[in-house]
């Protein structure tokens, strides 16, 4: 097998774990920035590296519109491509199943698109997801599989998990790169039962690793948190367990009590381009006028580059004036805020504390919930 995975401590529901890849080992619970095309926007690697990012993502339908799947591939493939020798993750495209569909056709052999770039045509099937990924030579997959949206009606959802299972078993019987581990993606909505329909269909299949998605699409949030312990629990405990474009602080914490090993999300670094700062006191605008002449970090508790040497003020000014550091700087400050978080999670759980733990940072941004669900106490 091309990965392993070793379950070190659990604390309730809450997980700490080490993943072991070709291109480097992983503690969990972790949280991996986004790379969709093949960079974190706005950050060099060695920038990323050192916010403490062990692994990254890029994406199957980004990546083979531009620059080519085959071009990275006869280029040494992804990691060289873009100068990052840790692991990569790369998702199947199934999301733009989801976020694309006034551009797309689906049935079951496939998603047929129209490029977001030109209007050329482009189908996506499972096997294709495949080839691609096999191309980028990223350490894990993901199978295909269609994300239906939040508000789905049941009969969607359902037909959305039906199809999910025969292309994950199309994805099984195409891999074929040893290197490379492929993890599947449990579908349902916010319908337990058809949850646990899609894992009782996925986990005989034995792959390394399982995911959870089709969350976040459109659903509230509260009703996320209400669902995953009962979702996390269906998937192997002897396999990560990864809960895919999920991404507020909050959100992490309430996921990783609920028994899930592994994050991403845009928002990091897409807030970061918006001026916004996540902190342990909660999320900061640096756009406002009070940050004009603030000469304080935007946390005193970050060492990250970002907060060791800019004061508020000057991050204020670099949005005022548009200047492209300013995202910059607030992208890499909350990569590392992410990362920290993570890190602290997982001596929480290794100590046996980590209902506590999560309990004080929910109420530090604001969010007074009793008990973060999933977790002991």
């Amino acid at each position: 097998m091309s990965i392993s995975f070793r379950l070190d401590a659990t604390d309730g529901q809450a997980r700490a774990g080490t993943l072991v890849t070709p291109h480097g080992v992983i503690e969990t619970p972790i949280f991996m920035p986004v790379g969709t095309q093949a960079t974190v926007k706005g950050l060099t690697p060695e920038m990323v590296r050192d916010c403490g990012a062990q692994i990254i993502l890029g994406n199957t339908y980004h990546l083979t519109l531009r620059p080519g799947d085959e071009l990275v591939r006869d280029l040494g493939g992804l990691h060289k491509f873009m100068n990052w020798n840790g692991p990569i993750l790369t998702d199947s495209g199934g999301y733009q199943v989801f976020s694309l569909a006034d551009q797309r056709k689906i049935t079951d052999h496939g998603a047929k698109f129209k490029s977001h770039i030109d209007g050329s045509p482009l189908e996506l099937t499972p096997e294709k997801a495949v080839e691609i990924q096999q191309n980028l030579g990223s350490d894990i997959a993901m199978v295909l599989d269609e994300c239906p949206p939040g508000d789905g009606e049941p009969a969607v959802i359902r037909n959305a998990v039906r199809r999910s299972i025969l292309w994950a078993e199309r994805c099984k019987r195409h891999h074929t790169r040893p290197d490379q581990a492929q993890f599947a993606i449990v579908q349902g909505g916010l319908d337990l039962s058809l949850r646990a329909e899609c894992a009782a269909a996925l986990v005989p299949m034995d792959f390394p690793g399982y995911a959870l998605g089709g969350f976040s699409v459109g659903e509230a949030p509260d009703k996320m948190h209400a669902a995953l312990p009962h979702c996390a629990a269906l998937l192997p405990t002897d396999k990560p367990r990864y809960l895919m474009g999920v991404g507020r602080p909050e959100d992490l914490l309430i996921a990783v009590g609920a028994g899930l090993d592994m994050f991403d999300c845009v928002m990091p670094t897409r807030s970061g381009r918006n001026a916004m700062a996540f902190t342990n006191s909660g999320t900061l605008r640096l756009r406002n006028a009070k940050h004009r002449r603030d000469p304080a970090p935007l946390a005193s508790d970050c060492a990250c580059y970002c907060c060791a040497n800019y004061s508020r003020a000057y991050l204020h000014h670099l949005f005022a004036a548009d200047e492209m550091l300013g995202p910059t700087l607030l992208s890499l400050h909350n990569i590392a805020f992410y990362l920290q978080l993570m890190r602290e999670a997982g001596a929480a759980i290794r100590a046996g504390g980590y209902a506590e733990f999560a309990r004080g940072k929910l109420m530090g941004f604001g969010i007074h919930e009793p008990r973060p669900p999933g977790s002991g106490d």
